[in-house]
């Protein structure tokens, strides 16, 4: 497993891919590899066992907690430590101060997004489609942080020159911050437009204070090797974003 670098020490962060050694097989083709998503009709007990390897290698870093939750491509945070959920949180974004909890989310072409402060005692992990994104996952998520995030990383998302969207989506950031016209080139039909993610999250960002802004320079919609992509198969798996403080 590859983490990300440069985070403060003690930060753990990263991605999964499609390919994964302990991956089990699968009747569905369209599922095969190391998906991670229940909520795609894959056999529950594949996933499960799925993620429970990924617990067992975050275990030799001290992890002894891993949060999941419904996504529902809303604007809607949860702080989350020591408590124990018993039904799944709903909502597109997780915060800790705990050190040994994992922070988890589900992408398949949405732009997973994670954050953390300077001192390296808390992190955040969030799922940000257009909707989330245009709604604001990022600016809840930084409210919901005890301290001011200092850096963010950008997972795997599709790129712009795959993501055509229309007019209304532009107007949905483009009415809340004017500055995002840059984000967007015209498409080649009349009212379409190709959307940046990557980009639009960077803004955001920085006029929250994140200056440090890593990632964003890889596309799950082209990446067919590595990344599952929903644009691409309706019918697919999920990779998931995580981030944890070493205990």
């Amino acid at each position: 497993m590859q983490f990300v670098q440069g985070l403060p020490q003690g930060v753990y962060a990263g991605q999964t891919h499609i390919h994964h050694p302990k991956a089990l097989p699968s009747v569905q083709p369209e599922l095969e590899g190391f998906n991670l998503a229940l909520h795609v009709n894959d056999d529950p007990q594949r996933v499960q066992q799925h993620r429970m390897i990924l617990l067992d290698e975050f275990a030799e870093l001290g992890v002894s907690k891993i949060t999941w939750m419904t996504q529902t491509h809303s604007t809607i945070c949860h702080t989350i430590n020591e408590e124990m959920t018993f039904t799944a949180l709903e909502g597109d974004g997780l915060v800790t101060q705990s050190q040994g909890h994992a922070l988890m989310m589900m992408t398949a072409d949405c732009l997973p997004v994670v954050l953390g402060n300077a001192a390296g005692t808390e992190v955040a992990n969030l799922h940000a489609g257009w909707r989330g994104l245009a709604g604001g996952i990022i600016e809840n998520t930084i409210a919901n942080m005890k301290s001011p995030p200092t850096w963010a990383w950008l997972g795997a998302a599709i790129s712009q020159p795959c993501f055509e969207i229309g007019a209304e989506v532009k107007a949905a950031f483009c009415s809340k911050y004017a500055e995002l016209d840059t984000a967007f080139i015209e498409g080649e039909q009349a009212g379409k437009h190709y959307a940046d993610l990557y980009a639009i999250a960077r803004y955001i960002l920085k006029q929250h204070g994140v200056n440090v802004v890593t990632g964003g320079d890889q596309c799950s919609y082209r990446q067919n090797q590595d990344f599952y992509s929903y644009r691409r198969h309706t019918k697919t798996g999920r990779m998931a974003t995580f981030v944890f403080i070493q205990n």
